[in-house]
């Protein structure tokens, strides 16, 4: 088959645009075009009144050789690439011993489908609960302000990604594919088949709860073992070399194979891995308020008469500024016709998230405005940064009144340096609820000037994203991990810690559901390799 890429329509393109678009391109008769399916469909929307949809096709034809010979000069066409996944490696007959995956998230979780698709029965061990009794427990926070530190937006089955927009697309450079594979299980677990072919495909928080428990089951049918609540409190060392792991009800489970995918705020078990003497340093990571205005403005100032269409659907945006103090500001998980999340896992603390549901039809965007920060920051030992976190959500928990509220303030007042007294246009979509208050005590001053700066900046390019009434929520701290657990280039194991498998956003490799999810693949295959005795390609 035959790959052609920027292939542009107008908006409103007729069922046959296409055919005819590939008629041309190859310069072919009807009679020569076999077949074609759309790989991937974006929109170009540059030119307000004039947004154009982006395909990249996948088309099969009579001599194809002969069109390629062709039009060799063509740098639009190729030959369709081969996504397929191969396995590594299979188990034997009789297994030694069994790995053990830690933590249950994306990374977690296809660590333990690959694992278990090829054989090698996982023992899953996830500190949380089933996801639908997470999501009672979740709801427990969001409704009620009871916040249960082993089952919330953090902790539990799916991971942090299960209580977001569900976005599925990354940066990260992906030769083999195995994004590919992400999105096929994921489809074959439920998700809209349109995430296979969407420039920006996403899922939404319901259905990803149904999808995780549909993956959790494959795992298990295919020998896996799963267990909730079983939070790990120690991992044996012995001569540099995992042996096993223990639970905090005492029960050692052997191993010489573990996979770490605890996420990012598993921070005693940061702590028990620094204790172990594993390898840990410090990393950048960023730190700021949600932004909320209402979607219409957003759609409007991104898709001008198109906006409501429902090909483009709900509008995002990604904004970026550089300070004048040195500082990034940027836009962070933005979130279309979503809400504002209580994301706190720990006691006496407030952070905030954002999420969407599938149709992004509520009437708020949200985003988090975040400013870059560096270990120069918090200096300390590599776990500084979790306590430079801390501190920043015991403040958030402060100001928003002690009950898991969290402190806001309207953006027109934030930029004047004055507290804020009523809500306006924009209703805040954080529960348990929103406290007005002045936020320049939230954050350390640097984040609240680069903030001040960066606004008016934005709104040079979203008109109306400095308005008066839209509304900034404390506090968004875990943007990503504060540490990463180095590892092997070519193996995947610890620096200094053999059979040790950091992976995913907790070691600092991955961030978001779908590069975490890769991330878990290639670890699971480094596992696989290594337990049949053989060396990573």
């Amino acid at each position: 088959m035959l790959r052609l890429t920027e292939i542009k329509l107008p908006l409103d393109h007729s069922e046959s645009a296409l055919k005819a678009a590939i008629l041309e391109r190859l310069a072919i008769a009807e009679d020569d075009l076999v077949a074609w399916t759309v790989a991937r469909r974006g929109f170009d929307a540059r030119k307000r009144g004039a947004i154009a949809l982006v395909y990249s096709l996948d088309v099969e034809a009579r001599n194809e050789k002969a069109i390629l010979k062709r039009l060799k000069g063509d740098k639009h066409l190729a030959p369709t690439p081969d996504t397929s996944y191969r396995f590594v490696a299979q188990a034997p007959a009789e297994l030694n011993s069994r790995p053990v995956v830690i933590g249950m998230g994306p990374a977690g979780l296809f660590a333990a489908l690959i694992l278990a698709q090829s054989g090698f029965r996982p023992i899953v061990l996830e500190r949380g609960k089933a996801v639908r009794e997470r999501t009672k427990d979740t709801f427990g926070l969001w409704r009620q302000g009871k916040l249960d530190p082993e089952s919330n937006v953090q902790f539990g089955e799916g991971g942090a990604g299960t209580f977001s927009d569900g976005k599925l697309h990354s940066q990260i450079k992906d030769p083999l594919h195995h994004g590919r594979k992400v999105l096929t299980e994921f489809v074959k677990a439920g998700a809209p088949p349109e995430i296979l072919y969407v420039s920006k495909p996403h899922i939404g928080t319901f259905r990803l709860v149904s999808m995780v428990e549909k993956m959790r089951a494959t795992i298990q049918e295919l020998g896996g073992e799963i267990r909730f609540q079983s939070r790990v409190e120690d991992i044996e060392i012995e001569d540099g070399q995992v042996r096993g792991v223990v639970l905090a009800d005492g029960e050692r489970i052997a191993s010489d194979h573990v996979v770490l995918a605890v996420g990012h705020s598993a921070r005693d078990t940061f702590r028990m891995l620094y204790r172990r003497g594993v390898y840990i340093e410090a990393k950048p990571f960023s730190i700021g308020f949600r932004i909320e205005h209402p979607q219409a403005l957003i759609d409007s100032c991104r898709f001008g008469s198109d906006a409501g269409n429902p090909v483009l659907g709900a509008a995002d945006y990604k904004l970026v500024h550089h300070c004048k103090n040195g500082r990034s500001v940027y836009s962070f998980c933005m979130c279309p016709g979503g809400q504002v999340v209580a994301a706190a896992s720990e006691e006496g603390g407030v952070v905030t998230n954002g999420m969407s549901q599938y149709s992004r039809s509520e009437r708020n965007a949200n985003s988090g405005i975040v400013v870059g920060i560096t270990p120069e920051d918090y200096p300390g030992n590599p776990l500084a940064g979790m306590e430079f976190q801390r501190q920043w959500e015991a403040r958030a928990f402060e100001l928003g009144g002690r009950d898991y509220c969290a402190p806001g303030q309207l953006v027109g007042d934030f930029l004047a340096g004055r507290p804020s007294t009523a809500f306006g246009a924009v209703q805040p979509s954080y529960t348990p609820g929103v406290h007005l208050c002045d936020l320049s005590s939230a954050l350390p001053d640097y984040v609240i000037a680069a903030m001040r700066e960066a606004i008016p900046a934005f709104d040079k390019q979203i008109r109306g994203f400095a308005m008066h009434d839209a509304v900034l929520t404390g506090v968004e701290t875990r943007t990503s991990s504060p540490i990463r657990i180095k590892r092997n280039n070519d193996d995947f194991q610890s620096l200094n810690t053999r059979g040790l498998y950091p992976a995913g956003e907790g070691a600092g490799y991955a961030g978001g559901i779908l590069s975490a999810a890769v991330d878990g693949i290639k670890v699971a295959e480094a596992v696989a390799l290594s337990m049949v005795g053989q060396a990573a390609p």
